[in-house]
């Protein structure tokens, strides 16, 4: 079976392939009773239902239920793409208020598995109000603290796509898939189709993850299982990985934590987590996967939330996927590890433009205002507010092979008009090394430990 046709399977099929055996058990509908053709009185829409009906076997676009996925229950809600394209009516809105309402009273996470071209043409707007009461839902289940994870299938588009499907706190698509707000049928004609795809999506930061069918019930359990465990225990903090021996020197701190040799973040991840997932994208248009990693994990069967930095200058869009990553992880009531390692921001012109600042300032507040607890390791280079806004204001640890600044030594000098040679008694002045940031109360000194060693 080609992903294309993958895509395209009709809603039991796709739930045959989410759920475990046998564990699907569909919810009860509770519809309205329907006007001979419609509230409109759209001539032909009573045939149109009937031949539909007939020939998907469904009396509706959506199909709800319960089931476990990976041995973690939840409410599934699966589109009839053959059902009148999968579109939104009256009764569909009924069906999914009705699912929402059965999350939230059994404190279920919900997975919408999305087929559709939009609202329903014979409908008119009380088709396109359904939206409303589908984003209200997903709001309710929201604040509820519930997770929401996607599945966009082949096409998911209009306002399907815009509520159910991007108002999820994770997004997953199956490959080949057609993703866009605008269907193929109504997109300028000169739209470069490549753009309305699932591959498209995750490139541009609107989803997380192209998932293979044969890998979808495995990844769905994964992060269902890791979403679906809270603690308000902070987490912990992990064993340093390179030098024991704190520096010597400001200029030795700042060499150790340049050094290539060093272990980055990457290393301190595959320590620390037996298992973990990737969140990608800030749903503004970026990524930035080369200066942020963020996701969950387990950690001695514990879920715990991460955004690491990975020693390059860190992206407005790496900055906005971490504030979306903690904020995700303090609705959920999950822990939250942080990894500080960065030069600094990005300061280029593109940098600016894309809202470095702006962006700074959405981690700084994410920080700031969780309740779930933060912690916070500083594995290499601390460099100023563009590492200082990940950092747990009273949870802060660094390595020995690290440091933290106000500013670089060498752009320290350059402001006070010394000449280069004066580089290196600048960053002992600035006091920037692990012993002297617990000596002024910033962070704690992390040194090595056993591999199971935690604080």
């Amino acid at each position: 079976m080609t992903d294309r046709l993958s895509a395209r399977l009709s809603a039991r099929d796709v739930l045959a392939l989410v759920a475990d055996p046998s564990s699907f058990t569909e919810l009860p509908h509770r519809e309205r009773e329907s006007a001979p053709d419609g509230p409109l009185g759209w001539q032909g829409y009573d045939g149109s239902r009937l031949r539909a009906a007939e020939r998907t076997g469904e009396e509706e676009s959506v199909v709800c239920g319960t089931a476990t996925v990976g041995g973690t229950r939840a409410v599934l809600i699966a589109f009839e793409f053959g059902y009148l394209g999968g579109s939104l009516g009256e009764r569909t809105g009924d069906r999914l208020e009705g699912a929402y309402e059965h999350a939230r009273g059994h404190r279920l996470p919900v997975v919408p598995l999305i087929a559709t071209g939009g609202s329903r043409m014979q409908e008119g707007m009380l088709a396109l109000t359904q939206l409303q009461r589908v984003a209200r839902q997903s709001a309710l289940t929201r604040e509820a603290g519930l997770p929401q994870i996607a599945v966009l299938r082949d096409p998911t588009t209009g306002g399907g796509w815009a509520t159910l499907g991007a108002g999820a706190d994770v997004i997953l698509a199956l490959p080949g898939a057609q993703v866009g707000f605008a269907g193929s049928r109504v997109r300028p004609p000169d739209a470069d189709p490549a753009a309305y795809t699932a591959e498209a999506q995750v490139t541009a930061g609107a989803a997380d993850a192209v998932v293979a069918p044969r890998e979808l019930r495995g990844t769905l359990g994964r992060w269902l299982r890791l979403l679906t465990r809270t603690s308000d225990a902070p987490a912990p903090v992990p064993a340093a990985l390179g030098d024991t021996d704190l520096p010597a020197t400001g200029w030795d701190a700042v060499r150790r934590a340049r050094s290539p040799e060093r272990p980055r973040a990457a290393d301190y991840l595959d320590a620390y987590f037996t298992d973990r997932v990737t969140v990608s994208g800030d749903r503004c248009g970026g990524t930035d996967p080369e200066g942020m990693l963020c996701g969950f994990g387990e950690h001695k069967g514990r879920t715990v939330a991460y955004a690491a930095q990975t020693g390059t200058a860190t992206r407005p869009a790496g900055y906005r996927t971490a504030a979306r990553l903690i904020r995700l992880a303090d609705r959920l009531g999950i822990p939250v590890l942080t990894l500080v390692d960065t030069p600094g921001a990005a300061n280029d012109a593109e940098a600016e433009r894309q809202g470095a600042g702006a962006a700074i300032a959405d981690v700084f507040s994410a920080v700031a205002a969780a309740r779930t607890p933060v912690t916070t390791l500083v594995i290499g280079e601390g460099g100023s507010g563009g590492a200082l806004a990940l950092a747990a204001p009273d949870n802060t640890w660094a390595t020995p092979d690290s440091y933290f600044s106000v500013i670089a030594p060498e752009l320290a000098a350059a402001i006070l008009k010394r000449p280069a040679s004066q580089v290196e008694t600048t960053a002992d002045q600035l006091r920037i090394r692990p012993q002297d940031l617990a000596e002024l109360g910033v962070a704690r000194t992390r040194e090595r430990r056993l591999p199971d060693g935690d604080a």
